[in-house]
């Protein structure tokens, strides 16, 4: 799980890089990695529950590890503390609204392609 955490995380670091922004901006690449795990643990609920033959550790290394490094609930909150702190307050709501309503949608979209793509037993 730690590598897979540690690879999240390397991840989460790149888009941080590429989509940086200024206190009082939208945070995008906090946005992006959020709702692009929901959608990737969508899938990997779909792939792995109930399928045979599936190693016992892939999907806390994949769920745990990797997702976990990727997503990460604690900036959210710091983006929208800080952006209501910068008086920014209607975006910070709509950061956070965002992020739960995009990211549920993800999850289930997610959930919703994968048994499409790998039907189950």
């Amino acid at each position: 799980m730690a590598v897979g955490g540690v690879l999240g995380s390397l991840g989460r670091w790149g888009v941080g890089l590429a989509l940086p922004h200024r206190v009082g901006d939208f945070p995008w690449a906090t946005f992006v990695v959020n709702v692009t795990g929901a959608l990737a643990m969508g899938l990997l609920v779909a792939f792995l529950v109930d399928r045979p033959g599936v190693h016992r550790l892939a999907r806390p290394f994949v769920g745990v590890g990797v997702l976990g490094g990727w997503t990460t609930f604690s900036a959210l909150a710091v983006d929208a503390v800080q952006l209501g702190a910068a008086h920014h307050v209607q975006l910070a709501v709509l950061y956070v609204a965002a992020t739960f309503l995009v990211g549920t949608l993800a999850v289930a979209g997610g959930m919703l392609v994968g048994r499409r793509v790998w039907p189950g037993p």
